[in-house]
């Protein structure tokens, strides 16, 4: 079923903030009850204006498209560069309808996982701090850092725009002096885990997202390169 006004404009009889106040006025009916604001409706419903009854014609569903990018260094996760750097949408194939939108971004000393939909709720969904989506690092920091210093990052830093921690820490290898972890948190500010390390005293060498919720950074998919993936894992996923 599809939005009442969304259905409305369809039918050509106004533009759907017009028809959000008819709603409000209580002009609308379907199937006999006085419409509200949220309600949904499809074709055979009996739906009037004014008493009079509309004509719906189907909505066509809206090509939804889901693709990762394996991003490299030194690309900006922008459509276009003041400073003339090469974007991720340059490495995209056309999309089906519409056009891609990034889900959150990677800033240009960061590589690896970039989502990319032709679906704008969805994307928005993803990246609104309200659902929590985890984000997963592998970070290669300068030097050892100590057992409080990973305490720390677990129970939170104060960062210039508030508190922030990683919902999971975990040591993976790393030749000395150097140490390279296992990060996740469940928000996407800016600079967020450079500044978190840098936060304790450690810079971060390398830093790469392997995961975006459900969806992980496939070992075979080479840097620069895209794939696309069904759209159905995400809304699968009950968190999201």
């Amino acid at each position: 079923m599809t939005r009442l006004q969304k259905l409305l404009a369809g039918a050509g009889l106004a533009s759907r903030r017009t028809i959000e106040d008819w709603i409000r006025a209580g002009r609308i009916t379907v199937n006999g009850r006085v419409a509200q604001l949220g309600d949904r409706a499809e074709p055979g419903d009996d739906v009037r204006v004014d008493g009079k009854p509309v004509v719906l014609a189907a909505v066509e569903a809206p090509v939804r498209q889901l693709l990762i990018y394996n991003k490299p260094l030194d690309e900006v996760t922008t459509r276009s560069d003041p400073q003339g750097r090469r974007t991720v949408f340059e490495s995209l194939p056309p999309a089906e309808a519409g056009r891609w939108i990034s889900i959150g971004r990677l800033d240009v000393n960061t590589s690896g996982l970039l989502l990319f939909t032709t679906d704008g709720e969805l994307a928005h969904r993803l990246m609104h701090p309200s659902g929590e989506v985890e984000r997963e690092y592998r970070v290669t920091v300068r030097g050892r850092p100590t057992p409080e210093a990973l305490d720390r990052l677990r129970r939170g830093v104060t960062l210039d725009d508030g508190p922030a921690r990683f919902d999971r820490l975990e040591l993976v290898s790393g030749p000395a002096p150097d140490a390279t972890f296992t990060v996740v948190l469940r928000e996407g500010r800016n600079r967020e885990v450079r500044r978190m390390w840098s936060a304790v005293g450690h810079d971060v060498l390398r830093l790469i997202r392997t995961r975006y919720g459900p969806v992980e950074l496939p070992p075979d998919l080479p840097m620069g390169r895209w794939r696309h993936i069904p759209i159905e894992i995400l809304d699968a996923d009950p968190h999201i």
